[in-house]
């Protein structure tokens, strides 16, 4: 039976989905200090960076049709592999707490039933986008996006037709840590692209659809979220729509942007349980992990997630960087083997590097310099096992 593949315009849906969250209009709100110019700029170069990185990472998954945490094989070994399966489905769990629980919040701020109430419902909608199963949503999918879109284009309206508030919020951010912060959210997705481009028809086309459509998006919902803190002095998006009358289209919003983009979380979830424990049935591992997450967002305290997105940033970013100077640049293969070992060592040097990095204030943010690092780290290291394997 013939394998069925995704079209260009199915990645493009998925990737538009995932760019439309409240997360990222939240985490677009910590930026408002920076004032709307140099704001934006900051939001631009850093998407242009992670969305590249985005890109390269989901072409490697395309070409050789391997999911994400299959493709680290490749860099890291059979048995390396699973420490960077391990994280990714840690930081997968993390992310599905986290977008239940925001968008839970902002829809009780909506509909006031109780956040509990809207973690349940929004957990149980999840769970049916994964019954349903990503080769079957793409009608359901084309429905759910379109009206997001015209929600989403209505939001704008009502955020920026205000007059402006040039008070700042919060604490002053440099420019260097806004551009980091703004690479960090398209690199919490490197290790899940390959999970989707991996079943494109066109590999190289959807991998691009989906990079430029999730950047293009994801610049929006953080313009939103500055906006939002700039025009009209109000980080509470629920409360913008609730002031602007927007009511059940607001309510929308809110739940079907947080479900569309927390399905891809939990889908992959179950994807990159299947390197840990090749028997799992990756369905009901997604499923499990929306339990938790539904759990985890009506119990814990989640509202900061900075320190957490940096902490994907150093764990990720070296991880890839590996990847890249692998399979582009070393064209190594390491998937024969238990452990790459040199390449651990280069991560964990990579991590250490990146950690440190973040006390320094760099204008282009800590991600570009640690993957430049890393990656020199790694032809390096190849140089010298060339040498000694004469």
């Amino acid at each position: 039976m013939e394998e069925k593949r995704t079209s260009v315009f199915e990645n493009g849906l998925i990737w538009f989905g995932a760019a439309v969250s409240i997360a990222e209009i939240l985490t677009g709100t910590y930026f408002a200090p920076l004032g709307f110019g140099k704001g934006l700029l900051a939001i631009i170069i850093g998407h242009i960076i992670g969305c590249g990185l985005l890109f390269l990472a989901g072409l490697i998954g395309g070409r050789t049709r391997r999911s994400a945490m299959e493709t680290t094989k490749m860099s890291f070994g059979q048995r390396g592999s699973l420490l960077f399966a391990l994280l990714n489905i840690v930081q997968l769990i993390g992310w599905t707490a986290i977008m239940i629980h925001d968008g839970a919040l902002a829809a009780d701020g909506i509909w006031g039933v109780g956040s509990w109430i809207w973690c349940i419902v929004i957990g149980g909608l999840i769970v049916l986008w994964i019954l349903i199963g990503i080769e079957n949503l793409g009608k359901v999918n084309t429905v759910a996006m379109a009206a997001l879109f015209i929600l989403t284009v209505v939001l704008s309206f009502v955020v920026f037709r205000g007059e402006g508030v040039q008070g700042s919020l919060g604490e002053t951010m440099s420019f260097g840590a806004a551009v980091e912060l703004s690479v960090a959210m398209p690199l919490s997705w490197l290790p899940l692209i390959s999970d989707y481009t991996r079943e494109a028809k066109r590999p190289a086309q959807a991998t691009a659809a989906s990079a430029l459509t999730y950047g293009i998006v994801s610049c929006w919902m953080y313009v939103i979220g500055m906006g939002a803190a700039i025009f009209t002095a109000e980080s509470d998006i629920a409360q913008i729509m609730v002031k602007a009358g927007l009511g059940i289209a607001g309510l929308v919003i809110v739940v079907f942007s947080t479900v569309t983009t927390t399905f891809l979380d939990a889908y992959s979830a179950g994807v990159s349980s299947r390197t840990v424990a090749p028997r799992a049935s990756s369905k009901w591992v997604a499923v499990c992990v929306s339990v938790i997450g539904v759990l985890g967002a009506a119990l814990l305290p989640l509202d900061d997630i900075t320190d957490f997105l940096y902490f994907i940033g150093s764990v990720f970013a070296p991880m890839i960087a590996i990847q890249i100077a692998d399979f582009f640049i070393l064209k190594r293969d390491s998937s024969d083997r238990g452990f790459d070992l040199w390449n651990l060592a280069i991560w964990l040097a990579g991590f250490i590097i990146y950690r440190l990095l973040m006390q320094v204030d760099i204008i282009v943010g800590n991600t570009l310099p640690d993957m430049a690092i890393t990656v020199l780290l790694c032809v390096a290291a190849d140089a010298i096992r060339r040498r000694f394997a004469r």
